[in-house]
């Protein structure tokens, strides 16, 4: 018996208007991804994979079309009911990793459970094993600036894995690291693959995409290639 689709595109159009001009961004798109997989997609700039990842993050509306997570219809949900999805079954790790400078690493894993009204003490309980497990204990008071761009990234996993989300989605999460730091960030990710984490990743790399269950490929805002890798068959 196949695994559930955790996520179901069915036909999501995106068009931007650009001036005078209607850009069609994404065209007609379906795709099912199934819990527990790790997915790359991949393509050249301007091929949608932005676009179809600020969708799939609920960062942005399609045009037309439908989005279903979780069995959920996300497609025409209110700002304030998607605001609810980010927080609750989305986890987000950028290139940039968009920590909060001010706040220490352990606070910086806290903020996504900030907005649940939790206890306190269950909130410090959750970043302190999130910290754990991505190898960052000793550096619980820390503030970003003083860590590697390595270990920012790992604060950056570990805050979105903190609400135990759906779905994990990174966009180019090694684009800024050395290739030692990169290695052990994506042994991470292989980590969380093991672990059963639905992973969707952008990615230009063909060894990263490699790595995964399954590799997109996108041209021109349609599916052009979907392959899934050998170890995963």
């Amino acid at each position: 018996m196949s695994a559930p689709a955790v996520i179901q595109l069915q036909e999501i159009r995106k068009t931007y208007r650009m001036g005078a001009v209607m850009v069609e961004a994404l065209r007609g798109l379906s795709l099912d991804f199934i819990r527990g997989e790790y997915v790359c997609i991949m393509g050249p700039s301007g091929c949608g994979k932005s676009t179809l990842l600020n969708t799939l993050g609920c960062l942005d509306r399609p045009t037309s079309g439908r989005y279903l997570l979780g069995g959920t219809d996300v497609s025409r949900m209110t700002d304030d009911e998607l605001s609810e999805v980010r927080g609750q079954r989305l986890g987000f790790i950028f290139q940039s990793y968009n920590l909060i400078q001010q706040l220490s690493v352990i606070e910086n894993i806290e903020v996504p459970l900030y907005y649940q009204n939790r206890p306190e003490e269950e909130c410090r309980a959750k970043a302190v094993e999130l910290a754990k497990r991505v190898g960052l204990e000793a550096r619980l008071d820390h503030k970003p600036f003083e860590l590697s761009g390595g270990q920012q990234q790992r604060v950056a996993i570990a805050r979105a894995l903190v609400n135990d989300p759906l779905v994990l989605l990174a966009d180019e999460p090694t684009g800024n690291l050395d290739s030692h730091s990169g290695a052990e960030i994506l042994g991470l990710f292989d980590e969380l693959r093991r672990q059963g984490k639905t992973i969707i990743m952008v990615t230009h790399d063909p060894s990263i995409a490699e790595r995964g269950d399954r590799a997109l490929r996108l041209r021109d805002g349609q599916l052009e290639s979907d392959i899934r890798n050998r170890r995963s068959a």
